[in-house]
């Protein structure tokens, strides 16, 4: 019997990583999980079908090297209950996964773009903000937005990089760009940008791209296509 438990939780460990690749995909939140639901639910069925089919596999090798003998009998017809079992443990990674993002944001800050007063003109542009808004624990603070290292697109949200901290915005990469000071900040990716006040070394690749190296150490891709761009700004050419 420890042989039938251990298999099956050793296949639900195995496939934790492919579920939150899934829901890095179709992202599961207030404002997504009706267009999200449909996927998921497709996903569920190989999910199943992987967990019962290497359940049964691992259990035959280790009765076949115990000497014994597996008897696996019609399984097709009880595969009904085998994915309610899974679709319902499919669904609590999902949940754990969405409640572990939820505490995370809280613990570590949620940046938020400042918006109009209602009444009278805003202390600053909000089209192009100096200042981002930040709530972390219940408390709120404002970061400038020359203090951003670098940027970086994570599923619906863009994570700044401040001291050693992401902070995610809930926005796009090509509205985020909209907001930021062309004359700081530039994309070097189609996923990332880069405060130029904290790039400390451009390290060309034979394949035409470059890794830049910022002054925290971290190493952020440029692609080919922007690499040209970026050495443009600095009064160089290829």
């Amino acid at each position: 019997p420890w042989v039938w438990e251990w298999s099956s939780a050793i296949l639900i460990l195995a496939l934790i990583p492919a579920v939150l690749a899934v829901e890095r995909r179709w992202p599961f939140r207030f404002d997504t999980w009706r267009r999200s639901l449909p996927w998921h639910l497709l996903a569920s069925v190989p999910f199943s079908l992987i967990h019962v089919g290497g359940m049964v596999g691992l259990r035959k090798l280790v009765y076949d090297l115990a000497g014994g003998h597996y008897r696996l009998g019609a399984w097709w017809p009880n595969f009904g209950y085998e994915y309610l079992k899974d679709i319902r443990t499919y669904f609590i990674i999902i949940a754990l996964t969405c409640l572990s993002r939820l505490w995370l944001m809280r613990w570590q800050g949620e940046a938020r773009l400042l918006v109009a007063p209602e009444e009278g003109p805003p202390v600053e542009p909000v089209d192009r903000p100096e200042r981002f808004l930040v709530r972390k624990l219940g408390k709120e603070f404002l970061i400038n937005a020359s203090e951003i290292e670098w940027l970086q697109a994570s599923g619906n949200y863009v994570n700044l990089h401040v001291r050693g901290r992401d902070y995610p915005l809930r926005a796009t990469m090509a509205g985020i760009e909209e907001r930021l000071d062309p004359a700081r900040f530039v994309r070097v990716h189609r996923s990332h940008f880069i405060n130029l006040d904290y790039l400390a070394e451009i390290e060309p690749l034979e394949s035409g791209d470059a890794r830049l190296q910022m002054r925290d150490g971290a190493k952020i891709p440029c692609s080919r296509r922007y690499r040209a761009a970026l050495r443009e700004r600095f009064g160089q050419a290829d």
